[in-house]
């Protein structure tokens, strides 16, 4: 809302000033620190509030040092995080970008449907929350929706370079000429276009639509069925990612912050002209704005680990974790760096795949001996390592190092192919 008030000052009244509200790096850094400052005003009051209102985490007794004198600790803080993304987001970014809206439908979508599996939890004394069922068709819905958003929506295109040519001048006339070294001319326009990138490879764009030729000419204009289940796959599994990423005090909100730091960077390059055109990556015209709401995102995070580092005064709950891991999905996907999210979220990645690993060799031993056997000690991986020992400050603490490397290497990426 303060963009479209300083863009009128500037262009009606001639306000002094007024004009620094054009630039995406002065917004972007109005909305990390309005997000850290909403979060110093009303986190301690939110968490006031849980407390009075006796949300407090039910622990089951794992059997983990130090786990039941987190009993009682309140949950549901996942609100501050909303509360920071979205306040500095409508105050700074430009409402009416078609980028801007899916982000904020998404924050406020799976922001409910885990403010409902919490409130099941704590107020209707059920241990297991919202059905899975529900949760499941909640994010495959949201799926559908950015999928859908993302492939018809006129404002979501591409800036296609294929038409180019080289030319020399001759007698003051412009004539064509393959061998020219000296001058390139090209023409450009922006398009619809299911591209994405693909890591360390040279030629690093991918059409999904290519693969659709398999059925036949014309298989292409159902490219869009495709697109979207992939879109429905990527936004339940690093949504649930980051649900179980959430164990340790600072765990999820730590690593998060790291993952949405690096997706803002990717979409300031993608965003800008020049810079797509030094790392010769996609660009994606009006998505720069979105690294205000990145920026808020980074802002909520770190803000909320205020309250969340060891030993926490509050949980994020499913209300913070799900919408999270479902923002930094939908975010790389409207960049079109979700084919690297495997390196970014490689945290997320290998928390899921610990419980996919001990659940599913658990009931094939038990199938094929008798009895179920594990992989690791607990899972998911952060459990496994408590399990050794390792006190949760150091076990988090590595976990971010790690999340910092492969966001260095995620970053890399843009040059090394």
């Amino acid at each position: 809302m303060l963009y479209y008030l300083f863009t009128y000052l500037d262009q009606v009244h001639d306000f002094p000033g007024a004009g620094v509200f054009q630039y995406i790096s002065f917004r972007a850094a109005m909305a990390l620190f309005a997000s850290l400052l909403i979060s110093m005003l009303f986190g301690r009051r939110i968490i006031s509030m849980l407390q009075l209102k006796q949300v407090g985490e039910i622990i089951r007794d794992l059997g983990l040092e130090g786990q039941m004198k987190k009993q009682g600790t309140p949950t549901m803080g996942g609100l501050i995080i909303l509360l920071c993304i979205l306040l500095p987001t409508f105050l700074f970014a430009k409402l009416h970008n078609i980028y801007v809206i899916i982000l904020i439908i998404s924050t406020i979508w799976l922001g409910v449907i885990g403010f409902l599996d919490d409130y099941i939890k704590v107020f209707k004394k059920d241990k297991k929350g919202l059905h899975g069922t529900f949760k499941v068709i909640g994010q495959v819905s949201l799926g559908l929706l950015v999928a859908l958003v993302l492939y018809f929506h006129d404002d979501v295109k591409v800036r296609d370079y294929s038409k180019s040519f080289t030319y020399q001048i001759v007698d003051g006339n412009v004539k064509e000429n393959p061998d020219a070294t000296l001058q390139v001319e090209s023409t450009t326009e922006d398009i619809k276009s299911l591209k994405t990138t693909i890591p360390f490879v040279k030629s690093h764009e991918f059409d999904y639509g290519s693969i659709m030729r398999i059925f036949g000419a014309g298989a292409e204009k159902y490219a869009w069925i495709l697109f979207a289940a992939i879109v429905i796959f990527i936004v339940t599994a690093v949504s649930n990612g980051a649900n179980m990423t959430d164990g340790l005090d600072g765990l999820a909100a730590g690593t998060t912050a790291i993952i949405g730091f690096t997706l803002a960077v990717f979409a300031y390059v993608s965003g800008n002209k020049f810079f797509a055109d030094y790392l010769n990556i996609m660009y994606i015209p009006d998505s720069g704005e979105m690294v205000i709401y990145m920026s808020a995102f980074v802002g909520a995070c770190v803000g909320f680990l205020w309250y969340n580092s060891f030993p926490a005064q509050v949980f994020m709950g499913d209300t913070g974790s799900l919408a999270l891991g479902g923002i930094v999905a939908v975010f790389a996907i409207a960049i079109r760096k979700e084919l690297l999210l495997p390196i970014l979220c490689g945290i997320y990645l290998m928390e899921n795949l610990s419980v996919v690993l001990q659940v599913s060799y658990f009931k094939y031993t038990k199938k094929r001996f008798g009895e179920g056997r594990r992989i690791f000690k607990m899972a998911p991986l952060h459990h496994h390592f408590q399990k050794l020992g390792l006190h949760e400050s150091k076990i988090v603490s590595r976990f971010w190092i790690v999340g910092v490397a492969l966001a260095v290497l995620t970053i890399v990426t843009l040059k090394l192919r």
